[in-house]
């Protein structure tokens, strides 16, 4: 008995794919036919990777072709299965009513200046016109509160379409919420990671926050349960990583812009900013000193193929400023501010190139105006 391709064909058009509702043939599933007389070979590729759905397929290829083409056909199926890879989904979280651009903070590594940076870019861009809000999510030192000259004030309960909601201490024209405005100076908040995560999720989303263009977010430092928190919670614009010039700091750097780089995360990396860049005396305005090492974070953002926002250097002042509550953007025309300035708008237009990219309603409609950037209503 000669058996032929075309009766084989056949049969397997009558034939239907586990879990597809499409015949074999039509599917594509059949990759190969070989006949030998009275042999059959047929290879196949089903994409249900179940043991059962395989077995089902031999059993009525063989029923089949005995029943419709040969009785004693010799049948030989050979089946493999292919299985789409597995893509993890990015975190992304809800996005807050109003809210039209989240960034976030970042540093490897404490005592960089990180918060110092935050309240000074946060100040910058309100005088910019924007509408600023800071989240200080530096759960285990806060340190928003003194920066922003808000030490002892507490949070008002306000009714917001029936619900209760804590409204922001508002100063310099920033909207701040801090966990430092629920403990005292000297008491130290000894919290597990999904307390310190609850706490988050309740200043983010219990807030008042009103109608905002930037929700700056001071993370702290490291990589650890809240910046994961906090990226599960919200969709973040964006992250700024703040490093000091010394390769102590600028490791723990990478290690940062490694994470938001993650496929998990996602968040893209709108650029470093290097602080303590040098030091200049007072006396001597012509002369710096680099006491932390030259370029270090400039050439990090080189490496790591991302942007470099720009440089702060290592002023009194600046201490001074944060100390008393006075961020020294606010200094008029001070090389300081003048570089803080810089820093803010190098950010914003990455922000702006970055959001050309997202559907239009997710998209922060910034325009230059005047010399400074304004969201666009």
């Amino acid at each position: 008995m000669n058996i032929t391709k075309q009766a084989i064909q056949e049969v397997l058009e009558g034939l239907s794919v586990p879990g597809e509702g499409q015949n074999l043939m039509a599917s594509g599933a059949v990759k190969n036919i070989n006949t030998f007389g009275d042999e059959v070979v047929i290879d196949l590729v089903l994409k249900n990777p179940s043991l059962q759905a395989r077995k089902k397929v031999e059993v009525e290829i063989l029923k089949s072709i005995h029943s419709k083409v040969y009785n004693k056909a010799k049948i030989t199926t050979n089946v493999k299965v292919e299985t789409p890879p597995k893509v993890d989904a990015p975190i992304k979280g809800e996005p807050i009513k109003g809210i039209s651009s989240i960034v976030a903070i970042s540093s490897g590594k404490g005592g960089v200046g990180k918060s110092t940076v935050t309240s000074n870019i946060a100040v910058t861009l309100s005088q910019m016109g924007f509408k600023v809000g800071v989240l200080d999510a530096d759960i285990y030192g806060p340190s928003i509160p003194t920066m922003m000259d808000m030490e002892g004030e507490r949070p008002l309960s306000v009714t917001i379409d029936g619900k209760s909601k804590m409204q922001p201490i508002e100063n310099y024209g920033v909207k701040v919420l801090s966990i430092g405005f629920f403990t005292q100076p000297n008491q130290a908040v000894i919290w597990r990671g999904p307390m310190a995560s609850k706490a988050l999720n309740q200043m983010i989303f219990d807030a008042a926050w009103g109608e905002l263009d930037f929700l700056l977010i001071d993370l702290p430092p490291g990589t650890g349960d809240i910046h994961l928190s906090i990226v599960q919670s919200l969709p973040i614009s964006g992250a700024v990583v703040v490093s000091t010039p010394q390769n102590v700091a600028l490791a723990d750097a990478k290690k940062g812009i490694a994470m938001f780089q993650q496929d998990s995360i996602q968040v893209p990396v709108l650029g470093v900013v290097e602080n303590m860049a040098y030091f200049t005396p007072e006396e001597l305005p012509e002369n710096k000193y680099y006491i932390f090492g030259k370029e270090g974070a400039k050439n990090l953002a080189t490496d790591t193929q991302v942007p470099f926002l720009g440089e702060i250097p290592l002023v009194q002042s600046v201490r001074e400023a944060g100390d008393v509550g006075r961020p020294a953007a606010l200094q008029e025309n001070s090389p300081v501010a003048d570089s803080i300035y810089r820093i803010t708008q190098n950010m914003v237009a990455q922000v702006l190139d970055r959001n050309k990219n997202l559907p239009p309603t997710q998209v922060v409609k910034i325009t230059t105006m005047s010399g400074c950037s304004a969201v666009k209503k």
